[in-house]
C-alpha cells in the first residue's frame, strides 16, 4: 500500500461527499465510523499493529515401555514335536542305517539274497536309532495270539478292531499285534531348524 496516497480531485470529492451522504443515512455503523474519524480516531491502516501472542503447545514426550514376550522354552514331548523333529529323525535313520538310500533304491534288479543282506544292515541301524532316541513300550501287555476282551469305552486310538465287527462293545477277540507306544522322545537339540531339511549331505570326494 502507498504510504502517501494522492488526495482526490475536487470533482471526485464532490461525488464522494454526495455518495457518502446517502450511505451514512442508510448505514448506522458507517455513520458511527465517520463520527469517530471526525473526532480524531486514526484509521485502521494508520494505527500501529498490535502485538499478537500465540500460545504454541509444546509437544510432550511420553515414554512408554513395551513388553516384548520372551521366547518360552518348552520341554520336548510327543505333543510338542515339530515337523523339523520328523526331518531330524529321518536324518538319524539315514546316518545310522542308510534308511533313505535303501528305500529310494530301485531293488527290482537285485536278488532276494542281496536285498536280504542290505535289509540286515538297515535293520540293525534303525534298531539302534529307536533304542537311543525313543522309549518304546507295547500298547497291550498280553502275548500275541491270546484271547482278550475289549470293554465298553476302550481307547479306540490305541486299539484298532478288525475282522467281523458287529454291534457294540464289549468285544472278544484274538490279539494279533500288541502295538507300540512312545513314552519319551530324546532327540538332540536343534540349533538351526532350517538345516534339518538336509537329510544327508551330498558327498564330494577329492
Amino acid at each position: 500500500m502507498n504510504p502517501n496516497p494522492t488526495p482526490p480531485s475536487f470533482l471526485r470529492r464532490v461525488a464522494l461527499a454526495i455518495g457518502s451522504f446517502f450511505a451514512i443515512l442508510g448505514d448506522a455503523r458507517l455513520a458511527g465510523a465517520v463520527e469517530r474519524l471526525r473526532g480524531g480516531e486514526p484509521l485502521a491502516a494508520d494505527a500501529p499493529p498490535r502485538e499478537v501472542r500465540v500460545e504454541v503447545p509444546v509437544e510432550k514426550i511420553v515414554e512408554t515401555r513395551i513388553e516384548v514376550p520372551v521366547e518360552r522354552v518348552v520341554e520336548k514331548t510327543i505333543e510338542t514335536v515339530s515337523p523339523a523333529a520328523a526331518l531330524q529323525l529321518l536324518a538319524l535313520l539315514q546316518r545310522q542305517a542308510r534308511f533313505v538310500d535303501f528305500v529310494q533304491e530301485d531293488v527290482a534288479g537285485y536278488s532276494d539274497a542281496e536285498i536280504g543282506a542290505a535289509a540286515r544292515v538297515v535293520h540293525e541301524g534303525c534298531r539302534k536309532v529307536l533304542a537311543e532316541h525313543f522309549a518304546l513300550a507295547p500298547v497291550r501287555s498280553e502275548e500275541e495270539g491270546s484271547r482278550i476282551t475289549l470293554p465298553v469305552g476302550f481307547d479306540a486310538t490305541a486299539v484298532r478292531v478288525s475282522g467281523n465287527v458287529v454291534g457294540q462293545p464289549p468285544f472278544a477277540g484274538t490279539l494279533a499285534h500288541r502295538g507300540w507306544q512312545a513314552g519319551e522322545v530324546r532327540l538332540p537339540q536343534l540349533t538351526d531348524p532350517q538345516a534339518a531339511r538336509i537329510i544327508a549331505q551330498a558327498e564330494v570326494e577329492l
